[in-house]
């Protein structure tokens, strides 16, 4: 794709909000570099919780609307990272929110946790051999923390990135194309537990603090194979993840979801290498997700 920048990058979440969370300053970083960042959101969080109380009335148990809000809420957070290129997964609202595990929404049609992982990721398909990317961020197969979405999501990634390299699959959908290397998210548990060491220090403005077994993706540091210093753009981390205010509340370098439980603002983000070959010298983490990539 000679219209596209050298470096690719392509990220697939469950919800508005969850890319912020998990990769606000990476986004940035890339973005402020030049790398082509894609973003691909499979559902417009239509189940999530409200926290502003002027705002409550958009959820699904009232009136509704949270879906086309939070939408807009992505649009503003994409901003303050400067990415350009975020879409839904099949077009806006093609997939619905299923909540959390467990519930009634689990079961609805066209809930993403309901939906044929084939069918879901042909959209995806599309989107890897448009783009052809040759890095690729998503959820691990618990999604993190376990939510049907994110679980999902992971599925419909690995999927489609399988799918996207086949030459004989869907030669309607453009070029085949291999990705390189694909990324979970993560957090190393001793960096979680020095910030929230922080956290209780500083006696942030929120009721309580999470428990570090909350923060989806800690693992034990010896899974990190790769963690990249976003530093220079926590401002922009912090201003998209206020932009997400139906979902977060910001105080400084912490943040609460609706539970009020504060929990760190991570400027490092941190990730396991799944798929690909690293491009440190053995023993080492990469600082680059390209690194090793042929441009």
């Amino acid at each position: 794709m000679s219209e596209l920048p050298a470096r690719r990058l392509l990220l697939v979440h469950a919800h508005p909000d969850d890319e912020t969370i998990n990769n606000g300053a990476t986004m940035a970083k890339y973005a402020a570099e030049g790398v082509h960042v894609t973003l691909v959101t499979c559902t417009l969080g239509e189940e999530g919780e409200v926290i502003p109380p002027g705002l409550a009335h958009l959820a699904s148990d009232r009136d509704g609307g949270l879906g086309a809000h939070r939408a807009g809420e992505l649009a503003a957070a994409m901003k303050e990272l400067g990415v350009t290129d975020h879409r839904f997964l099949g077009g806006t609202g093609r997939f619905h929110d299923s909540g959390m595990m467990g519930v009634e929404q689990n079961h609805r049609a066209g809930a993403f946790w309901n939906t044929d992982v084939d069918a879901a990721a042909v959209s995806l398909v599309e989107v890897i051999r448009s783009v052809r990317p040759q890095v690729l961020i998503t959820y691990d197969p618990d999604g993190g923390y376990g939510h049907p979405d994110h679980i999902q999501a992971h599925r419909v990634a690995t999927r489609a990135a399988e799918r996207a390299a086949e030459p004989g699959h869907r030669p309607d959908l453009g070029e085949p194309h291999t990705i390189a290397k694909i990324y979970w998210n993560r957090v190393p548990r001793p960096v979680a537990e020095r910030a929230f060491a922080e956290l209780r220090a500083a006696n942030p403005a929120f009721p309580g603090i999470a428990a570090i077994d909350d923060v989806p993706g800690v693992v034990d540091e010896s899974k990190i194979t790769t963690e990249i210093d976003g530093g220079a753009y926590a401002a922009a981390k912090s201003a998209a993840m206020r932009a997400h205010a139906t979902q977060i509340a910001v105080d400084g370098p912490w943040f609460a979801l609706s539970n009020d439980l504060g929990q760190p603002i991570f400027t490092t983000e941190y990730y396991q290498l799944a798929a690909g070959v690293s491009g440190a010298p053995a023993g080492r983490r990469e600082h680059d997700l390209f690194e090793g990539v042929d441009k």
